[in-house]
């Protein structure tokens, strides 16, 4: 029932915050205050309400005690790792730079992504991958979180069944490793915006098939789809799933030498070490 309830009121602020975000049709003071009032004043806030309601506890895997040193290393590995993913796709002439693009833009796209990234990881790494942890461990619950990541993209523009999966193993299983590994929300969560705005206000590629006004760079890809990802950008490439998969590893290698691997239901109240750090 808690997680039934728990998403019910996630996805409820989540969505009134993206008709807010849509509507301002990349305009780029009301895009980048809508996503930041979103992602901060409405998202986060509805978040720890409801599990404090629901759980009865601190709501400690969004400790604010170390909230900007664990968003920064999540944007630091999430920008650095879309990064070499294409360095290595314009390695085979797969990516290049057509010319400057827009700042204005690039601040737009940071906006929405502050929207976007926060919702995803509160209603898979917040909300379900938490609480199947809870009952049935970790890998179920890392199975079970990334596969719906990964349905959640099949809707986007030009998104398949090959893309859908890649996102589920590459990001979900990546971000669902790093809360498993850290035990805060905010390192998958500025992990997450990191990669994405990279990906479309760095870089100038679609962000799992959507566009949007050019980033710092405007850009063209070419060439087979296994390189690129075709029409729904890098992320259904084979080089990000090489990177979300090694990081993925890095990540779960962390969290089993932490004692953090949960093979069956956890007799401690969740979230109880979320604010563990990285380099414990």
């Amino acid at each position: 029932m808690r997680l039934i309830l728990q998403l019910v009121v996630v996805a409820a602020v989540a969505l009134a915050g993206s008709a807010a975000v849509t509507a301002a049709d990349w305009n780029v003071p009301l895009t980048l205050g809508l996503g930041a009032a979103t992602a901060v004043l409405l998202l986060l806030l509805a978040y720890a309400w409801i599990v404090r309601r629901t759980e009865h506890r601190p709501v400690d895997e969004l400790s604010l005690r170390a909230a900007g040193p664990r968003l920064a290393q999540g944007f630091v590995i999430g920008a650095g790792l879309f990064a070499a993913v294409i360095v290595n796709i314009a390695f085979l002439d797969g990516y290049t730079v057509a010319g400057r693009g827009s700042v204005s833009g690039a601040v737009a796209l940071f906006g929405f992504a502050l929207a976007a990234c926060v919702t995803e990881e509160l209603l898979f790494r917040g909300i379900i991958f938490r609480i199947v942890e809870d009952r049935a461990g970790t890998w179920v619950a890392l199975v079970l979180s990334s596969l719906l990541f990964g349905l959640s993209h099949i809707a986007n523009p030009h998104a398949t069944v090959w893309s859908a999966l890649a996102v589920a193993v590459e990001a979900g299983a990546m971000l669902g490793a790093a809360y498993a590994a850290t035990r805060t929300l905010w390192v998958p969560i500025g992990l997450h915006i990191g990669w994405n705005f990279a990906e479309g206000g760095i870089f100038g590629t679609d962000v799992s098939g959507t566009g949007g006004p050019d980033g710092l760079l405007r850009s063209t890809m070419s060439g087979p789809a296994a390189l690129t990802g075709g029409g729904f950008g890098p992320e259904g490439s084979l080089y990000a799933l090489a990177a979300g998969l090694l990081t993925a590893a890095v990540f779960l290698w962390l969290a089993h030498r932490r004692g953090r691997i949960t093979p069956r239901r956890s007799r401690r109240p969740a979230g109880s070490e979320a604010g563990a750090t990285l380099t414990r």
